[in-house]
């Protein structure tokens, strides 16, 4: 009887062994089935997240965030040119070594072109003042456009260029200010004046000159009774009173006073047009 008993015991003692070691192995499966279950899911929200689409959704949602205050202002450019030719010179019929029978200056007008620009263009001496050699009779209402070339290392190398009109057409002496006029700082990078010794008037302007190095800029004026309208490559950069109602114009360009570094600035594709009478 005693050893049924103890037999019972160890079958029933190995019965319940069996059973745990069966629940641990299936626990252990079960558990490696969920693990294995949620890197797949990872795996599946990681993908998610770096696809295009999930990526556009994102950016969707932050659309609706709040954006900068910064204001950006577009001016346009409304200038509009004469419809009446009084005046128009590219040196296109000028040898290049020659000088410029449209312009007479207190220096020298050679003409000359350049490499990677198309045309020929006027060289300007340093302290010489230009203007036309025929004077011209300008109406009340008329535009004025030509190109600006600064050949540099550095704009900094180039002190100032200015152009504007004065009462009279002679060049007996160098301007190196006067009457109405503009005045290219380039020595300052980004510094440009727009001044009247006629009214007294200064006005100072930021425009950034050193995109313009070895680049040609273009110059519109719009003149109008006694206003003058400024604008450098489509930027307006002044429209304001220049002129005295009686105010002869003359137009003049003055070269710099100083070049450095065999810096030069040259001018070309000269427009002046009249309106026709309504």
């Amino acid at each position: 009887m005693k050893h049924k008993q103890l037999l019972l015991s160890l079958l029933t003692i190995a019965g319940l062994v069996t059973g745990f070691n069966a629940n641990a192995q299936f626990g252990s499966l079960l558990q490696k089935a969920k693990d294995k279950a949620a890197q797949k899911a990872s795996d599946a929200f990681d993908k998610k997240t770096s696809s295009p689409s999930s990526s556009s959704s994102s950016s969707s949602s932050t659309s609706g965030a709040p954006k900068s205050n910064k204001v950006i202002i577009n001016s346009g450019f409304d200038f509009v040119s004469g419809d009446t030719v009084l005046f128009s010179e590219d040196f296109s019929n000028i040898p290049v070594g020659s000088s410029a029978k449209t312009f007479k200056t207190n220096g020298s007008a050679t003409i000359v072109s350049v490499g990677g620009e198309s045309g020929k263009w006027l060289a300007l001496a340093d302290n010489a003042t230009y203007k036309f050699t025929k004077q011209l009779f300008y109406p009340k209402h008329f535009t004025v456009e030509f190109d600006i070339l600064a050949a540099a290392d550095k704009i900094s190398d180039i002190y100032p260029v200015n152009f504007g009109f004065v009462t009279d057409n002679s060049v007996r002496d160098y301007i190196s200010s006067g009457g109405a006029y503009v005045a290219l700082k380039y020595y300052n990078n980004d510094d440009v004046s727009i001044n009247s010794e006629f009214l007294s008037k200064y006005l100072n302007s930021t425009f950034d000159l050193t995109t313009f190095t070895n680049r040609k800029m273009h110059v519109s004026l719009v003149v109008d009774g006694d206003r003058m309208v400024v604008y450098l490559d489509q930027t307006k950069l002044a429209d304001t009173m220049a002129f005295m109602p009686t105010t002869a114009k003359n137009l003049y360009i003055s070269a710099p006073m100083q070049y450095k570094n065999g810096s030069k600035v040259l001018v070309s594709n000269f427009r002046i047009m009249g309106f026709k009478k309504v």
